[in-house]
């Protein structure tokens, strides 16, 4: 972790399980995927040659299981337990995983479990995400401008940079929409396509493809489906 990145590791026999998680690390800025591996086997072999701070493991897997990789390694790195199986919760415990996932995995839940991992490392590590709806600094053509997080509609990637919209005008500020992610109450935003971060109480019209704020429209890619509709419930 000499970089600041947490290099995480995906074993899991389920390819939809690996699109999801792949998804989530990709949108907090502190992890990095390092691999991902699709038995225990493959995951011993990769684990002999490289170094992860953190491991996504599914427990249920054809041959070997979960907990028989953690068995098997001894000094294994730190553990979150995915499954969709209630029953195995205690054992993970008794195996020092940080958290105990059950699928399908949101990235509410998943990120509280980062979160927890985050905790436990060295006074000083920064944290993934805050709640507050604080205003913050960014670029903005060379010049310094205040955002308020209390006044953004809704935000889009375009690149390195993201522009902003609010009700009075529009910024294009020189941040990814990684980093914005990382400064909004994620009580009040999320993102709902890999270009799009809204915030909650400005949507107007929803429908499972589509939010509207304002006059706009905007996309609700497949994956951010589920979460958008337990948020608005």
């Amino acid at each position: 972790m000499a970089d600041g990145k947490i290099k995480c590791l995906i074993v899991d026999d389920e390819a939809a399980a690996h699109y999801v998680l792949i998804n989530y690390i990709e949108r907090v800025e502190r992890l990095e995927l390092a691999g991902r591996c699709q038995d225990v086997l493959e995951a011993i072999n990769f684990l002999h040659k490289n170094t992860v701070d953190l491991i996504f493991l599914d427990i249920n897997m054809p041959e070997l299981t979960g907990f028989d990789l953690l068995k098997t390694l001894s000094n294994p790195p730190k553990v979150i337990l995915t499954t969709a199986y209630t029953e195995f919760a205690l054992e993970s415990y008794e195996y020092g995983a940080i958290d105990y996932l059950l699928k399908p995995i949101h990235f509410p839940r998943f990120l509280k479990a980062v979160e927890r991992f985050i905790s436990i490392l060295p006074a000083g590590t920064p944290e993934i995400a805050h709640d507050t709806d604080a205003p913050f600094m960014v670029k903005e053509d060379g010049n310094w401008i205040r955002i308020d997080p209390k006044e953004i509609q809704y935000a889009q990637s375009l690149g390195n940079y993201v522009k902003v919209f609010t009700a009075k005008d529009n910024h294009l500020i020189s941040i990814t929409t990684t980093e914005l992610e990382q400064k909004l109450p994620n009580s009040r935003f999320m993102r709902i396509h890999k270009s799009y971060i809204i915030a909650i109480n400005k949507i107007s019209k929803y429908t499972s493809h589509s939010v509207t704020i304002g006059n706009t429209e905007l996309p609700v890619g497949i994956t951010y489906r589920r979460e958008l509709a337990e948020k608005i419930k």
